[in-house]
């Protein structure tokens, strides 16, 4: 790697350092255990623990991936928490993926609408009259 393309942005944050746990039931999903941590690796109790969630949603195309944060300030009640905030994120995740339907559907090019190059699709010279 060139040394004048490197970029600052993959300089990591020395304040930001999260050790990271995967806590799961092997059978609906995980929670990852984001402890802040000191870069001398001990605990930094001036921040709080993050809870994210992992699942999958099932789609007759395949399995999407669910990510989601867990409001909680304990492993106990991010537990407790999982299915309703896997559930928000199934409801947004579908939401955004039928915004995503309705923009590709109507952005069909119609031939002869002039989305398409001439003589291609309908823009020939031939006219019945």
């Amino acid at each position: 790697m060139n040394r004048e393309n490197t970029n600052n942005d993959t300089k990591m944050d020395v304040n930001g350092l999260y050790r990271e746990e995967v806590i799961t039931d092997r059978r609906v999903g995980s929670i990852r255990m984001l402890t802040p941590i000191q870069a001398d690796t001990t605990t930094d109790g001036s921040r709080e623990i993050i809870y994210v969630g992992q699942a999958q949603m099932l789609t007759p195309m395949g399995a999407i991936p669910l990510n989601f944060v867990i409001d909680a300030d304990s492993l106990a009640a991010a537990v407790e928490k999982f299915s309703e905030s896997a559930n928000q994120a199934l409801e947004q995740t579908a939401k955004e993926l039928q915004e995503l339907r309705r923009e590709q559907a109507s952005s069909i090019v119609v031939p002869g609408s002039g989305g398409m190059p001439p003589g291609i699709g309908g823009g020939g010279k031939i006219q019945l009259k």
